[in-house]
């Protein structure tokens, strides 16, 4: 059974269908950041960092080790979320870890289309192998759609003769835009804020007219994932998006990748937001720094 203090986060996308139907979506990006950041807690011993020249914050937990790096995607959908929502959630993962963390914003949608956020997001990994940190001492992580980008950042640093980071860690993650997992039937009813029609705008939003969910750089499983570092898929199993998950993880251990999958029962989209909160939550960011260390080399 779900722990109520889980329930915060279902609370949490209940009312942001609520707003969504009724069109009363926040403009504010700073209150919608702070609406989403409470539900995590303030980790304690870690210092946050601006970045010269960069709109990103280094995240530094006391006695971390400076060499290896969390390069974090943050969610949103590709029209919310920030380096500010998100930076307590990444801050207990890189304190689990051990490690600093670097979590950065990308260009929103409607006003930046695809591919300005990926273009972005293989810039900052670009700069952060400018810094001095080894490819194998960088993990990309993210939730929702900075779930499907800590893959497709991969493929498109790929493409560009970059070299790729030692692992990946996507929660949640969104990569159909064609919603067509039948997960999005099943969990219909369970799932507090995510639908078909939803995920399919979205797409039209960050796509634009002229984009293709097909595209690998938008979708990885349409893309070639041989040769990429392994991968630990967390998820929860009241999403309509459970199905991106699994087949993502099917995918990837197909083309050879090391993949761990867990799925988490009764947990709502990114339920590790709840971290410091909820006992689930912290225990997938336990997990994840389980998994991690010994990717880092750590």
């Amino acid at each position: 059974m779900a722990s109520k203090e889980s329930e915060a986060v279902r609370r949490h996308w209940a009312a942001a269908r609520v707003s969504a139907e009724q069109d009363t979506h926040d403009a504010d990006q700073e209150l919608s950041d702070h609406r989403w950041a409470e539900l995590t807690t303030e980790p304690a011993d870690v210092d946050y960092l601006s970045v010269d020249g960069r709109a990103a914050l280094w995240i530094v937990p006391h006695g971390a080790v400076a060499d290896r790096v969390l390069l974090c995607f943050h969610g949103g959908g590709y029209v919310g979320g920030s380096r500010y929502s998100h930076r307590k959630l990444f801050a207990h993962l890189a304190r689990a870890v051990g490690a600093r963390a670097l979590v950065f914003d990308y260009p929103m949608a409607p006003e930046h289309i695809h591919p300005a956020q990926l273009d972005d997001a293989v810039d900052t990994y670009r700069w952060l192998l400018d810094q001095g940190i080894a490819p194998e001492h960088i993990l990309f992580t993210g939730d929702s759609v900075g779930g499907g980008m800590a893959v497709t950042t991969q493929l498109r640093a790929r493409s560009i003769g970059l070299p790729l980071p030692a692992g990946a860690m996507p929660f949640s993650p969104a990569v159909d835009f064609e919603a067509t997992g039948a997960s999005y039937d099943a969990n219909r009813d369970s799932d507090a804020f995510f639908h078909r029609d939803l995920v399919r705008g979205l797409a039209w939003i960050f796509l634009g007219p002229d984009g293709s969910p097909r595209d690998p750089f938008v979708n990885p499983l349409n893309g070639d994932l041989t040769g990429l570092g392994p991968i630990y898929i967390q998820v929860g199993g009241d999403e309509v998006l459970l199905d991106d998950a699994n087949t993502l993880a099917a995918a990837a251990e197909k083309a050879g990748v090391d993949v761990r999958l867990d799925v988490f029962p009764q947990m709502q989209h990114t339920f590790q937001m709840a971290a410091g909160r909820a006992p689930e939550a912290d225990d997938a960011i336990q997990r994840m720094a389980r998994w991690a260390r010994p990717v880092l080399g750590l």
